[in-house]
């Protein structure tokens, strides 16, 4: 499901005052890692992800990977921040409409 602009700019405002729930490091990205990350997104819906590792293009191709294998929506990057969102079963988060 694509986001609208007005969606990101709602979802980047409530996930500003978030934290990071996964820190990706030096091992990278592995099953137990997208695991964690898809339980993540079950519980809290928008989450936060650290990349601790590579450079831009490699952190990139790691989100790219996260938002595909986590069927989630990527909100946002800023440096090494990566912000998702995907709704749950029972949304906590109501969007605006498009």
């Amino acid at each position: 499901m694509p986001l609208s602009s007005s969606q990101r700019k709602f979802l980047r405002a409530r996930a500003h005052a978030l934290r990071p729930v996964v820190i990706i490091g030096a091992n990278g990205l592995h099953e137990a890692v997208l695991a964690e990350i898809g339980q993540a997104l079950a519980h809290h819906e928008l989450i936060k992800v650290r990349f601790n590792c590579g450079d831009r293009d490699e952190r990139q191709a790691m989100q790219e990977t996260v938002r595909d294998q986590c069927r989630a929506e990527l909100v946002q990057t800023i440096g090494h921040i990566g912000v998702f969102y995907r709704r749950a079963e029972k949304p906590r988060i109501t969007l605006p409409r498009r």
